[in-house]
């Protein structure tokens, strides 16, 4: 059985309260987009996990399809799997690709092995693995907040729209994002993206992470310039970088020459 991890992109991402547990209530929309791994499963005589494309660290063990084979696996007692992983979607760029993998592996699962798990249940074991994991089950845009594990659907569509993707070769760590983070609530509703014309997100629509990100990372920042410099109607990073993505309602004749050498582009 084959399938394909698709990314995501966090279509505004406000930092709203620190809470006691130390973590931080967020609220942001989560919108599929087609970048993808491919994710393979095959029976085996002994569990494997294996990988090509993008480098991968650390041992099998520790990986996100790994353990979500094994948390199913001592649940349903399930006979051993060789996994295999073709990385696509970068590390370390707010685009939910480990947790992408790990959902679409319980999904495999469920459906190779019967065995009729619910999408409320996969939810709920794909919450033990992360906390974006979940979104990743019904892999629909969803309104998420508390630590960006609540979710609820909103109603969004950007099928008529390109969008693309830009990551440098450096990725932005958790500390480095937080770093100057001051939590405050938004004066704009994420659930009513969708009545909010696309035009207008540019001055209502903000990632509170860009705050942070771009005085440390200032390439970031000129890699979301230039999406507006081309076309885009919407541009924002995603998540806490350091990818970023433009939304465009034509394509841009050749994007590529205008992006500097050492940035990868993903349409």
């Amino acid at each position: 059985m084959i399938s394909f991890p698709n990314a995501k992109i966090n279509i505004g991402l406000n930092v709203v309260s620190k809470r006691e547990d130390g973590y931080h209530n967020l609220e942001t929309v989560f919108y599929p987009v087609k970048l993808a791994d491919a994710l393979e499963l095959v029976e085996s005589a002994e569990p494997e996990f294996s990988a090509s494309g993008i480098q991968i660290d650390g041992a099998p063990e520790s990986n996100l399809v790994f353990k979500a084979y094994h948390l199913l696996q001592q649940k349903f007692d399930l006979p051993p799997v060789h996994l295999h992983l073709h990385k696509v979607i970068p590390f370390g760029a707010g685009l939910g690709g480990g947790s992408a993998d790990a959902a679409f592996t319980l999904k495999m699962l469920n459906e190779y092995f019967s065995l009729e798990l619910k999408d409320d249940q996969l939810e709920k074991y794909a919450a033990t693995l992360g906390a974006d994991c979940p979104f990743f089950i019904r892999n629909k845009p969803t309104f998420a907040h508390g630590i960006g594990d609540q979710f609820e659907a909103v109603e969004l569509d950007l099928s008529a729209y390109e969008i693309i993707l830009l990551k440098p070769e450096f990725s932005v760590g958790t500390a480095d994002a937080f770093r100057n983070i001051i939590p405050q609530k938004s004066d704009f509703d994420l659930r009513k993206l969708a009545d909010l014309p696309i035009e207008e997100w540019k001055d209502r629509v903000k990632n509170d992470f860009e705050k942070s990100v771009f005085p440390q990372f200032p390439q970031i920042e000129a890699l979301k310039n230039l999406l507006y410099e081309n076309g885009a109607v919407y541009a924002s990073m995603s998540g806490s970088g350091s990818a970023v993505y433009g939304i465009f309602r034509h394509s841009p004749v050749d994007l590529a020459k205008f992006i500097p050498s050492g940035i990868f582009i993903y349409r």
